[in-house]
């Protein structure tokens, strides 16, 4: 999508992504090595009653599925941050994860050359639990004209 195609208030959808039990295991022990992302069995006679993803797992299938949906093929140059984010409940394997990101400001910079997008991200379950939230701030480039940069 490209910088004027955002509207506040608009909802937008990316996913799905069916979580694998080898995939937090993976992920944990390159990025998260905690044994409740690692030990199925001690896991599951922890107060989790079993694995879960890390919270920075959860992070990466988000930004993932925003790749993948709006901002593929925009001008997105990156982010300052966040403004808050929250891991509400655990991911665990076999779920099937989805992404609603609604638009919350869109502006550009004093100087014109940049958009700046406000927007929450709200990552759900299966059973419709919120699993990740968050508020982030993304910039544009106004100037390449809907065309992304060169990689």
């Amino acid at each position: 999508m490209r910088f004027q195609d955002f509207q506040v208030g608009q909802l937008l959808r990316a996913g799905p992504h069916h979580v694998e039990e080898s995939e937090i295991i993976a992920f944990a022990r390159t990025y998260d090595p905690q044994w409740f992302h690692t030990d199925p069995q001690r896991a599951a006679a922890s107060r989790w009653h079993g694995l879960i993803a890390s919270g920075w797992h959860t992070c990466s299938i988000a930004m993932r599925m925003i790749c993948e949906g709006p901002l593929c093929q925009s001008d997105s140059i990156g982010s300052p941050g966040l403004s808050y984010l929250k891991w509400l409940a655990p991911v665990r394997p076999g779920d099937d994860l989805r992404m609603e990101a609604t638009v919350l400001e869109t502006r550009a910079s004093a100087s014109g050359r940049t958009g700046i997008l406000r927007w929450q991200w709200r990552m759900l379950n299966q059973d419709d639990i919120t699993v990740l939230d968050l508020e982030a701030t993304s910039l544009f480039d106004l100037r390449s004209n809907g065309k992304p940069e060169p990689h």
